[in-house]
């Protein structure tokens, strides 16, 4: 389990804990790409991330069990 600080955002969580998969939604309804965490994360950490974006309020059902699977979608 991951929490944020007060002082802290989403990116700088998730460049602290540099998961090898990040799935999010495309956060639509509040402003879109500006409000997802990838685009925040630190420079170094980006490219360590595979980012998997899904559509607002669909779920996660449509993506691979599998975590090798994953890794390339």
């Amino acid at each position: 389990m991951l929490f944020r600080a007060v002082s802290e955002g989403y990116g700088e969580v998730a460049s602290r804990e540099q998961p090898d998969i990040l799935i999010e939604d495309d956060c639509e309804s509040i402003g879109g790409g500006p409000e997802m965490t990838y685009p925040h994360l630190s420079p170094d950490v980006e490219p360590k991330v595979k980012s998997i974006v899904v559509k607002e309020f669909s779920g996660i059902d449509s993506l691979p069990d599998d975590i090798s699977e994953l890794l390339r979608y």
